[in-house]
């Protein structure tokens, strides 16, 4: 999506650029962040920015096929072709994959105003963007990459990766309540798939779902007459939170990587 000057874009902060295949990018709620075109062209390697300049003025410069000479233009780097004298520029990236210890209070977007948001908590000089969320009173495990496969794989039910909870209520909860939690709750009319539920104490007890709606666990706990107190991710799919200091991160190791990404 081309952008001329004058249309502010929705800035993501340390949001993902492309990761070397069209077909795989994050976006966030399905737009990239838009970028100047000039630093585009030095973020891709093609020249520095400055010199950048002096190629759209000269009209060097082409965004979808047709020719830009405003510098304030801004593209998008998943979508939009650019090219600099008939040769294509695209931004490359090492693919990195990151956990974090989500502590409460933080948001799981870009940029929101007036909040404060994980990527704060992560000190990188690559753009990484958040897997799925975890809503703002939420703690434990978010995954964060520029891996675009890796997020439609682990956000799409269809994959069937494990998420895990450790979710502490206000009031001891019965062995029938958690029953029906592990064979489904109805939530605006759609049943949710059965679940794995093992009590840890009376008021605790851990969850594993291969789905992702919006507040789902604490949704469903209200269903059965109880009220979410804490509310912790323990796992995603083979990445465990483990003990990983609250607002702390890590890159995957190797190994975890290698089976995050069997099968892509």
């Amino acid at each position: 999506m081309l952008q001329q000057s004058g249309n502010g874009p929705c800035v993501c902060r340390k949001n993902m650029n492309n990761t070397g295949s069209r077909g795989n990018r994050l976006t966030e709620d399905d737009n990239m962040t838009l970028m100047r075109l000039q630093k585009f062209l030095s973020s891709s390697g093609v020249c520095s920015r400055r010199k950048g300049e002096e190629f759209i003025r000269k009209g060097l410069v082409s965004v979808n096929g047709n020719v830009v000479t405003e510098l304030g233009t801004k593209v998008d780097p998943g979508t939009d072709r650019v090219e600099v004298a008939g040769k294509t520029a695209e931004i490359k990236e090492e693919p990195l994959y990151v956990a974090l210890n989500k502590p409460a209070g933080y948001v799981t977007t870009c940029s929101q105003e007036g909040e404060r948001i994980v990527l704060d908590l992560v000190d990188l000089p690559e753009r990484v963007y958040p897997v799925g969320r975890l809503d703002k009173d939420s703690i434990g495990l978010l995954l964060l990459t520029n891996d675009g496969r890796i997020h439609h794989r682990l956000s799409h039910p269809s994959f069937d990766h494990e998420k895990e909870y450790e979710v502490t209520v206000d009031r001891a909860i019965g062995d029938k309540a958690l029953a029906k939690l592990g064979n489904g709750i109805y939530l605006d009319g759609v049943r949710t798939r059965p679940a794995r539920v093992k009590r840890v104490s009376p008021r605790m007890f851990r969850i594993v779902l291969k789905e992702g709606k919006n507040r789902q666990i604490r949704r469903m706990v209200q269903k059965v007459g109880c009220k979410v107190a804490v509310l912790k991710r323990l796992r995603v799919s083979n990445i465990l939170l483990g003990k990983l200091g609250k607002g702390r991160w890590r890159h995957l190791t190797e190994g975890e990587k290698k089976e995050l990404l069997k099968g892509l």
